[in-house]
Parts: structure tokens; C-alpha cells; sequence
């Protein structure tokens, strides 16, 4: 099979086992169906038993990256039908974001150091709540590992999927504004693809918390990460 022909079998292979994923999901409604890791364990099986290797999937994968841009825009859409609900609230949805992203710093820090983690895996564990672009250079900034760092980024966006709303309604966490925040300050990008299977307010808060969080974070990561560790 030639490369444009390998290209286009691994974006039409991952987009169908997100959409059964996707169906499973939204059939079953279990944690441990989430669309994400569903499609992406049987794409690992899939790849393992063909014989197709990761190589061969960095074409697609890089053209379906890029279009996570145009993706992450659309979130805007959301936003806009929902800004009365961003005007009234905007000092508390404001403050609860920074209380949740300054939260999950130091939990995360405190709970690696506990572990006695090396300091190099500390740092890159820090950065887990911010998007993938963002924690990649600060994890450099602060010592951290990047590769490491995106790792610990899938990975919390992927718990925060399977487990974050159903958390939420276990605490009588009701409000869609408040479910919204906090899916996006600790799951970004997945929690907030989740969410909005809730609600357009649910969503469009989560895509706020999302962009804000990362902001926040970027500015105040490196200092504050840096004497957390010390």
C-alpha cells in the first residue's frame, strides 16, 4: 500500500472507531466505554495485529492534528449563544477558574512529592491540566520531561472523560455553568468535548475555562511550580 493510500486508510480507520466508540458511549453511558480510550485501544490492537506501525500512522495523524485547530474554534459557536450567561457571572466563573487552576498545580505537585517521584517526573506531572502545546513548554521551562508532560496531559483528559461528569453528579454538582468550569480546568480539550454532550452551557463554559486556564497557568506555572518543588 503507498503512503497517500496508507494515509488515507489510517484517517478513515480512526475516524469510523471514533464514531462506533462514540455510539457505544452514548448507548451505554459507561466510564470505561469513553469514545476516546475505546477507539484508541482498538486502533492500537488493530495496528498491532496488521503489522501497520506508528511510522505509517504519523501522516494521517498529523493531518487530523491540524484540523483539532479548526475543531477547537468551532467551540467559539457555543460561547457566543451562551456570552449572557459569561457577562452576568464573569468575576465568579473568573475567579473559579484561577482557584481551580492554582487547585490542580498544587495537588498535583504535592501528591508526586509525596509519592517520592524524581523531581524531573514531578515537574512534568504539574503541567497535566493545561493543554498539550502549553505543557509541553513549560514542562522545559520548570525541568520537566515534554514527552512525559503530554502523557500526563492525555492522560488526565482522558480520566477526566470517563469520570468527571459522573463525579460531578455524585457531589450534586448540578449548575451547568459550575459542571462546565470544572470539566475544562481539569480535562481541557477531552472534558470539554464530554461536556458538551450536556449542553451548549455546559460546553461553552468548559471551552472558556479551557482557554483561560492554559492562559493563567502559562504565566504562573514557572514561578509557581518552580517554588512548589523547592
Amino acid at each position: 500500500m503507498n503512503n497517500p493510500a496508507m494515509t488515507t486508510f489510517t484517517i478513515i480507520l480512526t475516524v469510523v472507531l471514533y464514531i462506533i466508540s462514540r455510539k457505544i458511549w452514548l448507548k451505554t453511558q459507561n466510564a470505561l466505554l469513553a469514545p476516546l480510550l475505546l477507539s484508541t485501544t482498538a486502533i492500537i490492537l488493530i495496528f498491532h495485529y496488521s503489522g501497520i506501525t506508528f511510522e505509517q500512522y504519523k501522516p494521517g495523524k498529523a493531518i487530523m492534528t491540524f484540523l483539532l485547530g479548526p475543531a477547537t474554534v468551532g467551540l467559539a459557536l457555543p460561547l457566543y449563544l451562551n456570552r449572557s450567561i459569561l457577562r452576568k457571572s464573569f468575576v465568579p466563573i473568573l475567579l473559579g477558574i484561577i482557584c481551580g487552576s492554582i487547585a490542580t498545580l498544587t495537588t498535583a505537585v504535592v501528591l508526586a512529592k509525596m509519592s517520592g517521584l524524581d523531581s524531573v517526573i514531578v515537574a512534568s506531572i504539574a503541567t497535566k491540566s493545561i493543554t498539550a502545546p502549553i505543557a509541553i513548554e513549560v514542562a522545559r521551562i520548570i525541568g520537566g520531561d515534554p514527552a512525559i508532560a503530554v502523557a500526563f496531559v492525555v492522560f488526565t483528559g482522558t480520566l477526566g472523560s470517563m469520570i468527571g461528569a459522573g463525579f460531578l453528579s455524585l457531589c450534586r454538582i448540578t449548575n451547568p455553568v459550575a459542571r462546565g468550569l470544572a470539566m475544562g480546568v481539569t480535562a481541557h480539550g477531552q472534558g470539554t468535548a464530554t461536556i458538551l454532550h450536556e449542553g451548549q452551557t455546559q460546553g461553552a463554559m468548559a471551552g472558556v475555562a479551557m482557554a483561560l486556564a492554559a492562559v493563567f497557568t502559562s504565566f504562573i506555572a514557572p514561578f509557581y511550580i518552580t517554588w512548589l518543588l523547592k
